[in-house]
C-alpha cells in the first residue's frame, strides 16, 4: 500500500484551482502515480530524486512534482504543483528551504 502525503504548497494550488476538469486530471495523475509511483519522469541534477508528470489542459501544461519515500512501504510526497512557466526555478528554491 502506497501513502500520499501532499504538502501545503501542493494542496493550495490545487485548492484554488476553480475548474472540475482541471482538478480531476490532476486526481486522476495522482491516482496513477499511487498504482505506479515510478511513472513520473526522472529528474537530474539539482532535483536529483524528484519525479514530475505532465498535465496538459486548456493549452497549458502544468507540472506535478512528487518524490518518493521508501521506508516501511512507500511513501508519495507531493511536492509542489503548478503551470509550466518558472515552476523548475520554484521547485529549487522549495527544495532548498525544505533541507534546511
Amino acid at each position: 500500500m502506497v501513502r500520499l502525503i501532499i504538502l501545503p504548497p501542493a494542496a493550495r494550488y490545487i485548492n484554488k484551482v476553480k475548474e472540475k476538469p482541471l482538478k480531476d486530471k490532476f486526481q486522476s495523475t495522482i491516482e496513477q502515480i499511487l498504482s505506479d509511483p515510478y511513472c513520473g519522469d526522472p529528474k537530474t541534477g539539482d532535483l536529483t530524486g524528484i519525479y514530475c508528470c505532465d498535465i496538459f489542459y486548456n493549452k497549458t501544461s502544468y507540472e506535478l512534482a512528487y518524490t518518493i519515500i521508501e521506508e516501511e512501504g512507500d511513501t508519495v510526497v507531493v511536492l509542489l504543483v503548478g503551470t509550466r512557466e518558472n515552476f523548475y526555478t520554484e521547485l529549487k528554491r522549495y527544495m532548498f528551504h525544505f533541507k534546511r
